[in-house]
């Protein structure tokens, strides 16, 4: 049998789930706030890039689910609107912008990232249709309703829609994925050297082949420091010396072109220089011997990597390099004491069953070198807890935790402010 209990749970937490808890997310904080939906709609050229970002993706994926359906090709279709609600809505866009749906403070940016996120679960109720019959009614009604359209039509009755081609930013998308490529090397190197996230860092050195490269890099700078938690972005060039390159074949695409000649063009890319490798990154051919002829290579026939570059941890993927510098200053060590002190406080918060609204009073018990740091970020620990007082003298009441802040011994204590 092709039916499989285990790939359907799967599919039940990873891409149902999510998009249950992205809706739910979205009906708390519209609940809180107000928001029905009927509200003038924010301009998409007044709205934030990565408000701008996901509408792109979103119109780019309606445009190859419309083909991929016409085609029958169903189970890639299902496949891309997983990968889009997975990894792009929920822990690309939803995650980075929760600080826009916490915030007091009513205005054009928050009605911007409801509309956004609005637009995009009602898009994804009606890809989802055909495979989800009964959530993506839920959901769709559920929409609609709160725009006070009770008794709305069915989501199997409404038009699927055509692409907004004026919403599709392939640059756009193109800076983003650069982007999200680059923190996950800067998360694969913290894994490697367990360095936690919360722990801010120096710096990173990237290296950049073409002027176009590094402005789409700069365009992403602030995304990839906040996601990364590293203070600034050093930019070299590939002939700066303190990168060396080497190459290897990609079989993936020189087997289906060449065959039986395969071998030949592999061991002939294995002896290409410095000068071919930038001819090939450049955009250009490199012509090789096969027999009695010659055929190009470009740079989809190669994989080009990066070796590591001195004094600093290294990191390659898909043709990009990350350096990070993982030297941890005092200035570096407090803000991390003080981003793990917030996280506890969070849990404290959870634990207790506070609503996301409610301040609080938070008490805390420490040695000398974690207190002063924790001084040092007062305003910033009170204004990510929503704590009204911080207070370094001990408090039996609320809630208290006993906890290991990075080696430091902590007593953390919480009531709701009433």
């Amino acid at each position: 049998t092709l039916f499989d209990e285990e790939g359907l749970q799967e599919v039940q937490r990873k891409f149902f789930g999510t998009l249950v808890n992205t809706y739910a997310f979205f009906a708390l904080y519209a609940n809180i706030d107000g928001f029905t939906g009927s509200e003038q709609s924010v301009p998409r050229a007044s709205r934030p890039e990565i408000d701008r970002w996901i509408l792109s993706e979103l119109h780019s994926l309606l445009g190859r689910y419309r083909e991929l359906m016409d085609g029958y090709e169903v189970t890639r279709a299902a496949r891309l609107v997983s990968a889009f609600t997975i990894d792009l809505l929920s822990n690309w866009y939803v995650r980075r912008n929760r600080r826009r749906f916490w915030k007091n403070e009513k205005g054009a940016d928050k009605l911007s990232a409801y509309q956004t996120l609005s637009e995009c679960l009602d898009g994804l109720t009606r890809m989802i249709a055909p495979f989800a019959p009964f959530l993506s009614e839920e959901i769709h009604r559920n929409l609609r309703e709160g725009r006070g359209l009770a008794g709305a039509e069915s989501v199997h009755l409404e038009l699927l829609g055509e692409p907004d081609r004026s919403a599709i930013d392939p640059g756009l998308e193109a800076g983003m994925e650069k982007a999200r490529l680059i923190v996950s090397l800067v998360r694969s190197i913290r894994n490697r050297k367990n360095l936690k996230v919360r722990q801010p860092l120096g710096r990173m050195i990237v290296p950049v082949g073409y002027p176009d490269e590094r402005m789409m890099i700069e365009r992403m700078k602030s995304v990839i420091l906040d996601e990364t938690n590293v203070k600034s972005i050093e930019f070299v060039g590939d002939d700066s010396g303190i990168v060396t390159k080497s190459i290897r074949p990609n079989f993936k695409t020189l087997g289906p072109k060449y065959g039986r000649s395969v071998q030949g063009v592999a061991s002939a890319i294995r002896g290409f220089g410095a000068a071919e490798i930038s001819a090939l990154e450049a955009g250009n051919a490199v012509p090789v011997p096969v027999g009695a002829r010659e055929v190009p290579v470009v740079l989809e026939d190669v994989e080009i990597l990066r070796q590591e570059i001195e004094g600093w941890v290294v990191e390659s993927d898909g043709g990009q390099t990350v350096a990070l510098d993982t030297e941890l200053t005092p200035e570096l060590v407090s803000e991390g004491f003080a981003r793990e002190f917030v996280n506890r406080i969070q849990n404290l918060r959870k634990d207790a069953g506070l609503r996301v609204t409610d301040r609080i009073a938070v008490a805390y018990s420490s040695g000398p070198r974690l207190t002063g740091a924790l001084r040092q970020y007062t305003k910033y620990i009170q204004n990510e807890t929503l704590a009204v007082e911080l207070s370094d003298v001990p408090d039996g009441d609320g809630n208290s935790a006993e906890v290991d802040l990075n080696g430091e011994h902590c007593r953390i204590s919480i009531k709701r402010i009433s």
